[in-house]
């Protein structure tokens, strides 16, 4: 997977040109990130592509840690609309 498959809005990109975001905003910009991979693309593959390309340049970035922690606990979970959405384990 190349950068612009990796990060196709630039979202990441930009997060690292901000000068003083906070965590809380990386968080918030991973979300949009995420959000924004298309449905047959690898996302623990293309946050190793954003981790490979920006995280050298920038160590102490809090975006670093947004990325390290995406990549350790991806979430698995898919959701559930309707009446099973509401209830929970399919009651």
């Amino acid at each position: 997977m190349d950068l612009t498959e990796a990060d196709p809005k630039g979202l990441v990109r930009e997060s690292y040109r901000i000068d003083g975001i906070t965590a809380g905003e990386c968080r918030s910009i991973f979300l949009d990130w995420a959000l924004s991979i298309p449905n047959d693309r690898s996302v623990p593959d293309a946050v190793r592509v954003l981790i490979a390309t920006y995280a050298a340049d920038a160590p102490d970035h809090p975006m670093n840690t947004v990325l390290a922690d995406g990549l350790a606990a991806p979430a698995t979970a898919q959701r559930r609309g309707g009446r099973a959405g509401r209830l929970g384990s399919g009651e």
